[in-house]
């Protein structure tokens, strides 16, 4: 599944020209912390509650609060891996999505990516997940099963999408039954696989730890 499937049309961004006002209604309308503004389809960033209720009430239009995450986002044929990774990443509440032209397309709330998982049913439970980035001619699911079985451990469930950075490569998404990937991870890089994202359960990566923890805190919710 990718960002474009997740996309909540219920929420739209709110413009420079918008009273703080209409922000702040829209924000407990929805139920969210924060909110995307764009000028002219053009994505400008996220403002938060905090944003405003910091600020002198008396500003009538966004234009006079300043407000950040203009990088965060992800595009909108990214796997909802990502999106998840980067609402976790940022602590935000909604992830703007751009599309081929970097432009505002939509915008995904973290309950609709829990949703997106709870979908899968191989993610029901406990286990790691792993991004691999590879050229397509070195695909070969049977060879990296191998390399994990050898782990005592097994994939759950494969998810194979373009990768936006190169044409000519894919990214793998693996669940694997397994929380703690440290043996993994090494027998893959052994063998010259690029890990570019992990979730995993692992006394010696405490940020990896803390990130694989909210994950489950989100799916249990």
């Amino acid at each position: 599944m990718i960002a474009e499937e997740l996309i909540n049309p219920m929420i739209p961004p709110l413009k420079l020209s918008d009273s703080t006002e209409k922000a702040v209604k829209w924000m407990e309308e929805f139920r969210v912390n924060q909110l995307p503004v764009v000028k002219n389809r053009h994505y400008l960033g996220l403002i938060t509650e905090d944003d405003i209720i910091e600020k002198d009430q008396n500003y009538k239009s966004l234009e006079n609060v300043k407000f950040g995450y203009d990088d965060v986002y992800v595009m909108y044929n990214q796997h909802f891996y990502r999106v998840m990774e980067v609402a976790i990443k940022n602590k935000v509440q909604v992830v703007p999505v751009l599309d081929e032209h970097q432009e505002f397309y939509g915008v995904i709330t973290v309950n609709d990516t829990i949703s997106a998982f709870g979908q899968m049913s191989a993610l029901q439970g406990q286990g790691g997940i792993l991004v691999l980035s590879m050229p397509e001619r070195d695909y070969s699911l049977s060879q990296i099963s191998r390399h994990i079985e050898s782990n005592d451990a097994k994939i759950l469930s494969a998810y194979v999408s373009p990768d936006e950075l190169d044409p000519y490569k894919i990214k793998l998404t693996l669940k694997i039954n397994t929380t703690d990937l440290t043996r993994i991870i090494a027998t893959l890089e052994r063998f010259d696989y690029r890990i570019i994202a992990q979730f995993q359960e692992a006394g010696d990566h405490q940020a990896d730890k803390d990130r694989y923890d909210l994950l489950l805190k989100y799916l249990n919710m």
